[in-house]
């Protein structure tokens, strides 16, 4: 019996805003928004920057005794949190782009004779001292240092970055503010929250959907693709010994790319099941995402949490990939537009002319069980994701230069639509989420992919979206950026067009393609399938197929009967309410994130095993100990 991996939760963070419900998605196209879902999105986006609070039934802003309602909050504060969210200028929360850190190395010569000599205090000394240095003390906390000859220094020295715009998390949201973080990565924060989210965006409690299954067939899959590189990770870690401050005990352990997954399980779910961390650069929510589809598909496992996080904001990460040439700075946006300023909210042009990425920061989350399980819980269904393909690139000259493996994992998503809904639902109701960077190397290779497999398909007009013109590139996690924004478009009916574009560049390939500024009027059940593509530094390629909720309930119709599937409608209205209150407290600001530090630790004193079994305490079930031997024909 075929299992259908379905998606039950999704939540997180991103610059646009708080994933579950649709907020996130929601921003992107609020001006084509009903009043009440714009309304929703504005308070939400309101409570979650600290910029307005919710008491007997009236929000406030900070500083204004009125009490306003949802319609009075929305008009006093749109325009501002617009302004506070997207790709925008870099806030001196992540750091001052007006001076960028960039020491200088010198060499020191006396200006006069052989030596030089300096005051200091005694602590400051090396403890190692050089041989051409001298000391003598002048009171107990400071000495006097003679230097013959020369010696080297390092100079604070300031420049103005290059790069002035990002996709960060939206103005005033402090994500380690809403839990005890104890000094946690920012990725972690986010992590936290985004999980918490897309958890309690279901309706249904974790002890609830952990008593219907054992314990190893639950699996959490997630990470990011450079670890936490801020200070309080793997980049205070590199960066201290050099500027004088020393290593704390939680850098390295907290800096490790699969510390997302890891907080899940620790924090969270206290989950005991399977557990794994796919790296694939720009790919790895995908590779992640495929872990859990395969999982599901072949019967190990029941639920899956899929997640990544990315916080690469920092000074050192965005000039890292500046050197490459990947961002679009100030002066190349200024070319682009023949502007002496840059058009700061728009350095992010997809398939357009461009000059570059923006970079992002992003947290999300995924609920996946099987259609079997699934209709045990009374779950809602918000789409299902029958497969994910991913292909390496071949022989290469560079490394971070595209190659043919993402034409096969494309070519294998239609082929599988192709397959499961037919050659018409792939022609007319199927559209692409594009990786669609804003590079000029990647309008012409990516164009160059989803245009060719149209025509191997036969399909015309292939609508494209890509939404890091909206978000930026939050790494690791842009595939999950992609897919909850695809969502969406299954409750709204629009799919976000590529807004920061008055043009498609001359050199995209797109004779079967339609690539545009405006959303696409869609409908709800307009589109049966999203193509989600990524591509990564290395030769990393992803591509996965995502279906609609309409598409997975007939699915779900022809394998248990529409008698099954009309009591599973009757619960699920149960498990709705809770959700549409988690949403209402958390517009109101009153929701807080799950985190359970120290949390029912067990032992191993705590199990009860036997031949057969492993009993745990706080699970309904048992870890059954009945393990076939897959290798019979060998034994």
């Amino acid at each position: 019996m075929s299992n259908l991996p379905v998606i039950i939760g999704f939540g997180g963070i991103n610059a646009a805003g708080r994933t579950s419900s649709h907020h996130g998605y929601r921003r992107l196209v609020v001006d084509h928004l009903d009043t009440q879902s714009r309304l929703d999105t504005m308070t939400d986006l309101a409570t979650l920057t600290n910029k307005a609070t919710f008491s007997n039934g009236l929000y406030y802003i900070p500083g204004q005794e009125q009490g306003l309602t949802q319609a009075q909050l929305s008009e006093q504060l749109c325009e501002q949190l617009k302004q506070a969210t997207l790709i925008r200028p870099i806030r001196a929360e992540a750091y001052d782009i007006h001076q960028l850190v960039l020491n200088k190395a010198a060499e020191i010569k006396p200006a006069s004779g052989d030596c030089t000599c300096i005051r200091m205090r005694r602590r400051h000394l090396p403890s190692s001292l050089p041989d051409n240095w001298h000391v003598s003390t002048v009171d107990k906390d400071t000495v006097e240092v003679t230097i013959t000859g020369t010696f080297s220094a390092i100079l604070p020295d300031t420049r103005r970055a290059p790069v002035s715009a990002a996709g960060q998390l939206p103005d005033g949201f402090d994500p380690g503010s809403l839990y005890q973080s104890r000094n946690h990565p920012r990725n972690l924060q986010m992590t936290v929250f985004g999980a918490s989210d897309a958890l309690s965006s279901t309706g249904i409690a974790w002890q609830m959907m952990q008593d219907h299954i054992a314990p190893d067939r639950i699996a959490v899959y997630a990470s990011n693709s450079i670890g936490q590189l801020d200070e309080a990770g793997f980049g205070g870690l590199l960066k201290n010994p050099s500027t004088g401050k020393r290593i704390t005990s939680k850098q390295m352990p907290l800096g490790y790319g699969q510390m997302p997954a890891d907080f899940v399980n620790a924090y969270l779910l206290g989950s005991v099941g399977a557990v794994g961390s796919a790296l694939g650069a720009c790919a790895t929510f995908l590779y992640n995402l495929r872990n859990a589809v395969e999982d599901i598909k072949s019967g190990r496992r029941d639920l899956v949490i899929v997640g990544g996080s990315d916080a690469p904001i920092t000074p050192e990460v965005m000039e890292g990939f500046r050197t490459m040439g990947a961002l679009a700075e100030d002066h190349e946006v200024c070319a682009l537009d023949s502007s002496d300023k840059p058009d700061l909210r728009r350095t992010s042009r997809p398939f357009s002319s461009n000059c570059g990425f923006t970079m992002g920061e992003a947290s999300q989350w995924l609920v996946l069980t099987s259609d079997n399980l699934a209709l045990k819980l009374g779950a809602q269904i918000h789409g299902a994701v029958p497969g994910v393909f991913v292909n390496a690139d071949g022989h290469k000259k560079s490394i971070s230069a595209p190659g043919i493996g993402n034409y096969i994992t494309l070519a294998k998503a239609a082929a599988l639509t192709e397959s499961m809904l037919g050659s018409e639902s792939l022609r007319q109701r199927s559209c692409v989420q594009a990786h669609g960077t804003s590079t000029p190397q990647n309008r012409i290779t990516e164009s160059h992919v989803i245009n060719e497999t149209a025509k191997a398909f036969g399909i015309n007009n292939w609508k494209v979206a890509a939404v890091k013109a909206y978000l930026g590139h939050s790494q690791g996690t842009a595939g999950g950026d992609q897919l909850v924004v695809s969502l969406g478009v299954w409750r709204y009916g629009i799919l976000p067009g590529i807004a920061t574009i008055d043009h498609v560049a001359s050199d995209v390939h797109d004779s079967h393609l339609t690539i545009q500024a405006a959303h696409h009027e869609v409908g709800t059940e307009g589109i049966d399938t999203v193509l989600l593509n990524s591509k990564g530094f290395g030769g990393n390629n992803a591509s996965a197929v995502l279906m609609g909720p309409h598409v997975a309930n007939q699915l779900m119709v022809k394998k248990h009967g529409a008698k099954a599937m009309q009591q599973m409608r009757l619960a699920q209205e149960a498990h709705t309410q809770v959700a549409n209150e988690y949403d209402l407290q958390s517009m109101r600001g009153l929701s807080k994130p799950t985190y359970k530090f120290g949390h029912n630790v067990l032992t191993g004193d705590d199990l009860l095993i036997n031949r057969n079994e492993i009993h745990i305490p706080g699970y309904a079930k048992v870890v059954n100990l009945s393990v076939g031997n897959p290798f019979e024909d060998m034994c």
